[in-house]
């Protein structure tokens, strides 16, 4: 066998191993879409910068989508960039190794995010940088393999030496686009990670069982005190929740997926907040919260810390070394990776745990504080929103913070609630039940009124237990809704 023809068969092999991967994870069609905007924009970073030989911003978006995102589809942005930009610059030999070059980009970005204390923007631009050179030798590698006779040393080297140049422009050019624009766009994909990204059918039950069990207790959510009693009304989203449960005790982002972190632990606490001890509800012998505590192995980042302890608490579990990880994750100025809503989720899993300090992460946080009183995401500056200022405005009570910040927080959710009582994520858009969710758990927290909201939200729950994310949409994101339901009392 021929050495071009034994490395094809072993990078098809890579390459299909890859893409089977993907499909394995079985991502959403939110996923989906985001995948390919995010390999459209690698494809037209390359093409736009063409006249600059070997100077691209592909390998930094494709790092980017590995660390927010994680492997799978990191890997597939990169090798679905290298298939889509080839239309322009010609298909060969090459296209695999390309693709097998910028997937790996992919993965080695999903290994960085398993590093949970935020990494300074000098050292990823610099990892980019080292990314831009790696990729140089596995395209090195391949034209050693493809197009030359002699498969020795001494000529790989000549080729590396021949290539160096353009390998530094590739790795220059890697430094400078992501010290510029980089945290911007890990941001930006944080976001979508962490709210934006739809799942479908579980959510539906989770998400009313938490809301309405705040309405019931009269308080926070987050805080995560058991309900004394049922609430009669629950009991179809409740049996809709139990049996969705999955043999192996957690639960997947819909009926029949795979368990995942995110849909158990959002189970636990609708459970728990409907006063359902979540240790009797078991399926084949196993319970959610044995299924979290045993696959622990599954959490990335902070976001994914706090979800876990707070259900947890919830459930009155052991929390293990999970409190002292996200402390660990606690920039010095009390925030989370700068960003509100990671530190108002902080404040909130450190109270229900009983922990501390969430003294200086309530002082970051309303410095966060935009003039118009709302929350972004991210940082003071950026758009306020529903749903990160009620959840800013949940902390703040849950660390009682000065009334001044509060009342404005409080103020800033009534004055966007719409005329059928939702409330949309973005002032003057369309009601959902995710963020009119948010916000009941932010007014209750504050004591402000939620009479049309709730109303709003039991306007959306269909005959099955599901929520509708609004009117004409039938059910609702697995968070989404375990953030909608615990309201309706």
């Amino acid at each position: 066998m021929s050495w071009p023809l034994a490395s094809f068969l072993i990078l098809a092999l890579a390459l299909a191993g890859g893409f089977a991967w993907y499909e394995r994870s079985r991502p959403s069609s939110r996923t989906v879409a985001i995948v390919a905007a995010l390999a459209a924009l690698a494809t037209l970073g390359r093409i736009a910068f063409a006249p600059l030989p070997n100077v691209k911003p592909t390998t930094d978006i494709v790092l980017i989508a590995g660390y927010v995102l994680g492997g799978p589809p990191g890997f597939a942005v990169g090798a679905v960039a290298a298939v889509a930009s080839n239309i322009v610059f010609g298909q060969g030999p090459w296209t695999p190794w390309q693709m097998l070059a910028w997937g790996m980009v992919g993965l080695l970005g999903a290994g960085l995010a398993r590093h949970r204390r935020p990494i300074p923007r000098i050292v990823m631009a610099l990892i980019c940088a080292a990314a831009g050179f790696a990729y140089g030798l596995v395209l090195n590698f391949s034209t050693w393999v493809t197009f030359t006779g002699q498969h020795t040393l001494a000529q790989f080297l000549v080729i590396e030496g021949a290539s160096f140049t353009f390998d530094l422009a590739h790795a220059v050019g890697n430094f400078v686009f992501f010290f510029v624009f980089g945290p911007a766009l890990v941001r930006s994909l944080q976001r979508f990670r962490l709210r934006m990204e739809v799942h479908w059918g579980l959510a539906a039950a989770a998400s009313l069982v938490l809301l309405v069990c705040v309405a019931s207790l009269g308080g926070s959510a987050l805080t995560l005190t058991r309900a004394q009693a049922s609430v009669p009304a629950l009991g179809g989203p409740i049996a809709y929740l139990q049996a969705a449960q999955n043999p192996d005790g957690g639960f997947g982002l819909s009926a029949g997926d795979p368990s995942s972190q995110l849909a158990s632990a959002w189970a636990v606490m609708a459970l728990a907040a409907a006063g359902r001890d979540p240790a009797t509800v078991r399926r084949d012998g196993h319970t959610a919260v044995g299924w979290i505590r045993s696959h622990l192995g599954q959490l990335q980042g902070a976001g994914d810390l706090e979800r876990t302890i707070l259900a947890l608490a919830a459930a009155r579990a052991p929390l293990g070394a999970l409190v002292a990880m996200l402390q660990r994750d606690q920039r010095r100025d009390g925030s989370v990776a700068d960003q509100a809503n990671l530190t108002s989720f902080a404040i909130l899993a450190l109270r229900a745990a009983g922990a501390g300090p969430i003294a200086p992460a309530a002082a970051w946080l309303q410095r966060a504080q935009n003039g118009d009183g709302g929350f972004s995401f991210a940082r003071r500056g950026d758009p306020s929103d529903i749903d990160d200022t009620a959840a800013a405005l949940e902390a703040l009570v849950a660390a009682s913070a000065p009334r001044s910040g509060v009342a404005r927080a409080r103020s800033f959710l009534e004055a966007h609630e719409n005329a059928d009582g939702g409330f949309p994520l973005q002032p003057g858009g369309a009601s959902n039940a995710q963020s009119t969710g948010w916000a009941v758990q932010g007014l209750l927290a504050a004591g402000g009124p939620t009479q049309r909201a709730l109303a709003y939200l039991r306007a959306r729950v269909a005959s099955s237990g599901a929520v509708q994310y609004s009117a004409g949409v039938t059910l609702t994101p697995v968070w989404v809704t375990a953030e909608a339901l615990a309201a309706l009392a």
